[in-house]
């Protein structure tokens, strides 16, 4: 009888499901589309195909890289030229053409920091410990200049001229800047290529 009384809900359950469904599909055929429509084409409606890094194999300059005053031009172009080099680029031959356009800029941008710093007051001993009382203290605000070089490295595509890779790096600038010539350019070319 328990089994009756469990089996005979579950059927009838089963029996509601088997009705007609009261809803009909029913739509109007789409319009035609209009006539312009044949000869457009938005190519930001889709997602751009995955770039062949392997195919960029030769690179030239496309314009002399610019090293402003703070290291000579051919050491700026020394040191990129090897960067690229360890990323399995190599300079094109005159008599060949291009993959990539190389464009370097060397910069210098100057950051000021300013903290507070408290001076004066007296120090003294009492009998809970030492203390430094607040009588005549005096807020200052100190000022730190800190000099950054700063290297950006685009790569172009020589049959377009698009940029379709940039790098960038930043070096504190604590002595001459031709020191820090072959590490930035190892920084700003360390993520290339793309994964």
């Amino acid at each position: 009888m328990p089994r009756l009384a469990i089996l005979l809900p579950l059927l009838l359950l089963l029996a509601a499901c088997q009705s007609d469904n009261p809803y009909q599909a029913s739509s109007l055929p789409l319009p035609p589309a209009p006539a312009a429509a044949a000869n457009s084409f938005d190519a930001s409606a889709y997602p751009a195909a995955p770039r062949d890094w392997a195919r960029y194999q030769h690179w030239r300059w496309q314009q002399a890289p610019a090293g402003q005053a703070l290291a000579e031009d051919a050491e700026l172009a020394s040191a990129v030229a090897n960067a690229l080099e360890q990323r399995g680029l190599r300079p094109a031959q005159p008599d060949r053409p291009a993959d990539l356009l190389v464009r370097a800029q060397l910069d210098e941008q100057r950051r000021y920091y300013s903290y507070p710093e408290q001076l004066g007051g007296h120090y003294a001993h009492g009998p809970y410990g030492d203390y430094r009382g607040v009588h005549g203290q005096v807020p200052l605000t100190r000022e730190v200049e800190e000099r950054f070089l700063l290297l950006q490295v685009e790569l172009l595509d020589a049959a377009n001229g698009q940029v379709i890779w940039r790098g960038r790096s930043e070096q504190r600038l604590t002595g001459p800047a031709s020191t820090l010539l072959y590490p930035a350019a190892e920084q700003a070319l360390q993520p290339f290529p793309p994964h």
